[in-house]
């Protein structure tokens, strides 16, 4: 793993009884519970030290005794080597060349086991690119994250992953033994083909099967080491992985499983039953691993949970008190916890959160040649008003406004899609009930696009691929880099439109597509945008008479 992999900073943690800025989601949808028979993986990367860039590793062959560094996605630490195997696949963010894509969220856990005994090398990100350059398949893919922690140690905290291939999806919970011992202990288990799943900071595994070897997979001391640690005395059928490993609290639930909850309770009726748990009521009934959608759910209505801010829900960013006073902005700055009065209050955490790196939507299927089925539907920064444009998994090159180098949070590139969105995204968040729907037009025109286009494209290189397979790869590849490229240039100019059309508070006229002028070319009188009708009130109650009109006597 090259250093351009590594994180800048730790991510927070969630801590007992306190709500901090964890960040990351995955959601997960089952082929015969997905539109048209994809399996489908999302992940958010959010922190506030991700940079959005695509990360590339091409397909290589290795010599006999060449070994590969480990280098902490965290800290960028050179970790220590592994073996390199003779031959590893190509691989385009988190989906390889085989389809395969794996995501993941951190839990934490319990701090004891964060610590390492000496010579461990192996941290979560490494086991991720690692494995995507090692394994074809999802299975393949838990047996090789699995051997490398059992091998070379694990120096990470608690980590959810989802795994999946265009067959089936895993999620794995896994966390280190802390300095007893070498390795970690780890459950897995296969997400039904016709449910819907997700994790996002929490372990979310909790009992599971002990003897059904198709559908769960689990390290032999899972439970044994619970028991030597103290963390769980019951019979081994009533052993609860989370329980055991994670134990949940307010924040790990309102913060976290609430997420979840917000993706499941979008299609699939019967949610609320689950609002005691998601709110921390003692023995409430826990939120399944799975749930079985209403309704068939396709990439677009992934791509859309991830812009999700509890709209509709009892924890509705859009319509507490602090977005009424800042144009029903669903978004909360950081830190997720105030105190008023003495009292101690929380922020939501929604999926879209303005702190995103980048965000994928991985469609995997299994009737499609390999380089034709795998799309990584990549965007950067917040999801919400992100784009997500199709990248094939046989992409060769980085499209340029994505590819690494000429930017980070601390240098602004106007040629990288990553400052371009930022742009657009933040003017919004400073007047988002007036700009959400201008950014939604151009959002969305570039999507349908996308979507409209997908058909034809994949017939054609499906075509290409059965007598050429490396024109359709070319073919793709074009596409790919070419929808990157018009997406950035696309949002440029709609930071512009934006920029010029509510400057200085104001709302600037339109009339048949440009900004209106008078008959002698000069800018019409703009409408004054003002504020809601909310922040008036509150302006009002706390000022007193200060602010009153007073009429003069007469």
């Amino acid at each position: 793993m090259k250093h351009s992999f590594s994180r800048l900073a730790a991510m927070a943690v969630m801590v007992a009884g306190a709500l901090t800025a964890m960040p990351c989601t995955n959601l997960i949808v089952g082929k015969n519970a997905s539109a048209d028979g994809s399996t489908i993986i999302s992940y958010a990367a959010d922190s506030h030290t991700h940079y959005g860039e695509l990360f590339m590793q091409p397909a290589a062959d290795h010599p006999a005794g060449a070994m590969r560094d480990i280098v902490d996605w965290e800290t960028g630490k050179l970790n220590g080597q592994i073996p390199e195997v003779a031959h590893t696949y190509h691989v385009v963010g988190n989906i390889n060349e085989h389809q395969l894509t794996i995501g993941e969220t951190t839990f934490g856990g319990r701090e004891e086991l964060w610590k390492t005994v000496e010579g461990e090398i192996m941290d979560y990100g490494s086991l991720i690119y690692v494995t995507l350059q090692r394994a074809r398949t999802a299975r393949e893919a838990i047996d090789v994250m699995t051997r490398l922690v059992a091998d070379y140690g694990y120096v990470s905290e608690g980590e959810s992953f989802s795994i999946g291939d265009p067959n089936e999806v895993w999620i794995m919970d896994l966390i280190g033994k802390g300095d007893k011992e070498k390795g970690a202990v780890w459950v897995a288990m296969r997400v039904p083909d016709d449910c819907i799943a997700g994790h996002a900071n929490q372990a979310r595994i909790h009992r599971f099967p002990l003897n059904d070897k198709k559908n769960c997979i689990y390290s032999p001391d899972v439970i044994s080491f619970a028991r030597k640690m103290g963390y769980f005395n019951g019979k081994d059928s009533e052993f609860d992985f989370s329980a055991a490993y994670a134990p949940a609290d307010f924040g790990t639930l309102r913060g976290c499983d609430a997420r979840v909850w917000a993706y499941f309770n979008r299609h699939a009726s019967g949610m609320d039953r689950y609002l005691p748990y998601i709110n921390g009521k003692r023995g409430a009934e826990v939120m399944p691993l799975c749930v079985k959608p209403d309704h068939k759910v396709s990439v677009r209505d992934v791509q859309a949970m991830m812009r999700d801010h509890f709209e509709g829900t009892p924890f509705d960013m859009t319509v507490d008190p602090g977005a009424k006073i800042a144009y029903d902005v669903p978004y909360r700055w950081r830190p997720m916890e105030f105190t008023v009065d003495s009292v101690t209050y929380c922020m939501e955490r929604a999926i879209a959160t303005q702190q995103t790196g980048w965000v994928f939507v991985s469609q995997m299927r299994s009737w499609l040649p390999d380089p034709v089925g795998g799309v990584l539907w990549f965007g950067v920064d917040d999801a919400n008003t992100a784009v997500f444009v199709p990248l094939y998994c046989c992409l060769t090159e980085a499209p340029a406004s994505y590819a690494p180098g000429g930017g980070d949070l601390l240098e602004l590139n106007w040629d990288k899609a990553f400052w371009v969105n930022n742009w657009v995204a933040n003017q919004a968040y400073a007047r988002y009930s007036q700009m959400i729907g201008d950014i939604r037009r151009v959002q969305s025109s570039i999507e349908d696009n996308f979507a409209a286009m997908q058909p034809q494209v994949e017939a054609k290189a499906t075509a290409v691929y059965k007598s050429t397979p490396a024109d359709a790869v070319e073919l793709l590849s074009n596409y790919s880099i070419n929808a990157a490229q018009d997406a950035t240039a696309r949002y440029r100019k709609l930071g512009e439109y934006l920029f010029v059309k509510y400057l200085d508070g104001n709302i600037k006229k339109e009339k048949d597509g440009h900004f209106e002028r008078n008959e002698a070319g000069m800018p019409v009188q703009p409408v004054f945008g003002g504020y809601t009708p909310d922040y008036y009130r509150t302006v009002a109650k706390g000022s007193g008479d200060r602010l009153k009109v007073v009429q003069p006597e007469k």
